[in-house]
């Protein structure tokens, strides 16, 4: 699989196939997702019977029960009335400008009574003064008989009626008179008309008619406030809202006009198209692989590594919605929540296991949201903010508290720790929220948050071999299980060449902090070193460091035999580590750690016979360290041979060995192949020393008696 993988990379290249991996993450994500925020649409057609009881998919406003709302409230509004006091008097005046018109005709100015004109013409002349009162709104209505009783009326009595009109209109207005209070006011005038004694009879509905005219509206309703208090009070109307999961119609209720309406409001008939959730979503989708693709840019791993992590977090998230999608499609089955029997940690623990803390802390929260939309509850879209929640802080405490060396135990006890933690939340959410629960729901939630727990452990336990297997990738775990010294191999090394296996310790100690000085992955240098003289075993005896009490075998044979069989210990553990399935890396460390560095005490010894040796048939198979472990790991294997072999070790001899050890690889080109800077080679120097200095320390000397 990984060989396939590694075919596949140097043929596509990395920026196709981290693009294409991206597109495929984000594309899951959006097909899972797609059901849950596109909405239902229903095909019902006008008047007929509903098939099914139909519930508004979201929260609209409806404009038509708006505006209705809206006008009512303006209708309910009294008018504002304004006093207008000088009204009384503007009436009086016009009584009185009527009268006046009466005189005139009577008696023109400068004629004396018997050269007056006659009835016939006084009549006309009146007629026509009161022309403009006859077509005013409320219309004086004197008719011709009215007029002569008026003209013929003495003059003192003419007054005095006057008088008694002016004194009872003004009495009238000086009180509010309504449009609606108009006939009454009238009648009252009327009435103490016909009451009083100083009127003639001829005269009376004339003074009847003047009376009831002179009587109008003082009380006017204020049109512009009256506007302003209707607009207020429509203003104060909050909009309609056809509210989400409400009821539009029954099933077997025929659908009328307004359910219609509604229907094809909330956007639930099939002509209907909202494409504005999809928009949302695709938005979604964006920023998600977006935070992704940086996340990946900036670890620190070989773009070969970085690809396998894309494909880990996408099968992960494919899981991960794969399980929302099946709790999804049985919750409407049940009167409770059974969204918190989701394993909210597993995966975090899983991209834990396989990847790094960073990765896990992403996958937490980005698997929360997408639980948040899939796994909600009611009949339309929303973000279950409680699922978000116990998914983040269940997964979060997966992540934190996990074991640093991933092993089983410690997963499991982790695992426990998970269900507190979901515990804990569903007691913070039943407190909070407004609503009351039975024993029997509270049990639920509890064991759910139980069953969440330890299921995340479990699952994350029982994937991570299928992860490791099919994505060629070394977990924290299956390194931990790699150092353990029980390993048939690491048994074999140091019963059959404990020299070696001293050797190996000294070594992983040296490459585990150096690689953790640069950032590298110091568990997988020290097990590599554990194993990567593992070829020792065909010959211990060839090798120094198994040579006890013994002579050197290599001082009875040629430089070319002792040659292959030095040189062979690396080919040969690799392919022995490939007989027992161990993962490529911890071979690729056992093929590469020597590169294809030259085996000089052997040449020079050759090379005094054959002083044309050709040198590149002393040098190791190779290839060259390809990783930054690989690379740390030569250099410590040389260090920790060359400072065993020192006698009486100090500081400034470690110091100028390692620079010497370190200058040479550099100018051989051992370093080429892999992506180590200067810096992080001054680094290795630096841990190096600091560890050899810790290791070689002078000792003191105490009295023999002491002793």
């Amino acid at each position: 699989m990984a060989e396939r993988w590694k075919r596949i990379y140097e043929k596509a290249g990395y920026r196709t196939l981290s693009i294409a991996l991206l597109l495929g993450i984000g594309l899951a994500i959006f097909g899972f997702l797609y059901s849950s925020v596109a909405g239902e649409s229903y095909d019902i057609e006008l008047f007929q019977l509903s098939d099914e009881t139909i519930r508004s998919a979201k929260t609209v406003e409806d404009p038509v029960r708006t505006e209705q709302e809206r006008q009512r409230a303006a209708a309910e509004i009294l008018p504002s009335y304004q006093f207008n006091e000088e009204s009384a008097g503007n009436q009086l005046a016009v009584i009185e400008s009527l009268f006046g018109y009466i005189s005139d005709a009577r008696l023109t100015p400068g004629q004396k009574p018997e050269e007056g004109p006659k009835m016939p013409e006084m009549l006309d002349a009146l007629s026509e003064s009161l022309r403009l009162m006859e077509t005013s709104d409320n219309g004086l209505r004197l008719t011709k008989e009215m007029q002569r009783e008026l003209l013929l009326l003495p003059e003192d009595s003419l007054q005095a009626m006057e008088a008694i009109i002016k004194r009872l209109v003004e009495a009238e207005l000086a009180e509010p008179v309504r449009l609606d209070e108009l006939p009454g006011a009238r009648n009252r005038v009327e009435q103490q008309l016909r009451e009083e004694s100083g009127i003639p009879a001829s005269v009376l509905q004339a003074a009847i008619s003047i009376g009831r005219f002179a009587i109008v509206p003082n009380d006017i309703i204020n049109e512009e406030l009256t506007q302003a208090q209707a607009k207020q009070a429509m203003a104060s109307i909050e909009p309609t809202r056809i509210l989400q999961g409400q009821v539009l119609v029954q099933e077997g209720q025929v659908v009328d006009k307004e359910i219609y309406r509604q229907l094809q409001l909330s956007g639930m008939t099939q002509d209907q198209a909202d494409y504005k959730p999809i928009f949302g979503l695709a938005l979604f989708v964006f920023i998600a692989v977006g935070l992704l693709a940086i996340i990946m840019h900036r670890t620190n791993k070989q773009r070969i590594n970085k690809l396998k992590c894309l494909l880990v977090i996408g099968a992960v998230l494919l899981i991960s919605l794969s399980l929302m999608k099946l709790v999804a499609s049985v919750s409407g089955n049940f009167d409770v929540i059974i969204a918190f029997l989701f394993p909210s940690a597993l995966a975090g623990m899983l991209v834990r296991l396989v990847l790094n803390e960073r990765a896990a802390i992403y996958t937490t929260f980005l698997v929360g949201a997408i639980g948040g939309m899939m796994l909600q509850e009611g009949s339309a879209f929303t973000l279950q903010m409680e699922i978000t929640l116990y998914i983040l802080f269940g997964g979060l405490a997966g992540v934190y508290l996990i074991d640093q060396e991933g092993r089983r135990g410690k997963v499991l006890q982790t695992s426990m720790a998970v269900a507190a933690t979901n515990a804990l939340f569903i007691g913070f959410y039943l407190l909070i929220a407004q609503s009351q629960y039975d024993w029997r729901e509270i049990g639920f939630y509890f064991a759910a948050a139980l069953v969440s727990g330890i299921a995340s452990g479990a699952m994350a336990i029982g994937l991570l071999p299928f992860f490791e297997i099919a994505f060629g990738i070394l977990s924290t775990m299956k390194l931990i299980e790699l150092s353990n010294p029980n390993h048939p191999l690491i048994k074999r090394i140091l019963m059959e060449t404990p020299g070696t296996y001293h050797h190996s310790v000294m070594v992983a100690n040296l490459a585990e902090a150096s690689c953790e000085a640069i950032g590298a992955d110091g568990l997988l240098a020290r097990v590599g070193c554990y194993y990567h003289d593992i070829g020792k075993t065909v010959r211990p005896q060839f090798f120094i460091e198994n040579q006890v009490h013994m002579k050197n075998p290599h001082d009875s044979l040629p430089p070319e035999m002792s040659r292959d069989i030095i040189i062979s210990h690396g080919t040969l553990g690799a392919d022995i580590l490939r007989e027992h399935k161990m993962p490529k890396e911890i071979v690729d460390i056992a093929e590469q750690h020597h590169g294809t560095s030259l085996l000089k005490f052997f040449y020079f010894k050759a090379k005094e016979k054959d002083p044309a040796l050709d040198e590149d048939e002393y040098r190791y198979a190779g290839p060259k360290p390809q990783s930054k472990e690989a690379a740390v790991i030569s250099v410590a294997d040389s260090v920790e041979a060359a400072v065993r072999s020192m006698k009486e070790p100090t500081s400034e001899k470690i110091k100028k060995l390692v620079n010497a050890i370190v200058e040479d690889k550099l100018k051989d080109g051992q370093f080429d192949e892999c992506d180590l800077t200067m810096k992080e080679i001054h680094a290795i120097k630096q841990v190096m020393c600091e560890t050899l200095n810790g290791i070689f320390h002078s000792r003191i000397e105490y009295p023999a008696e002491t002793k």
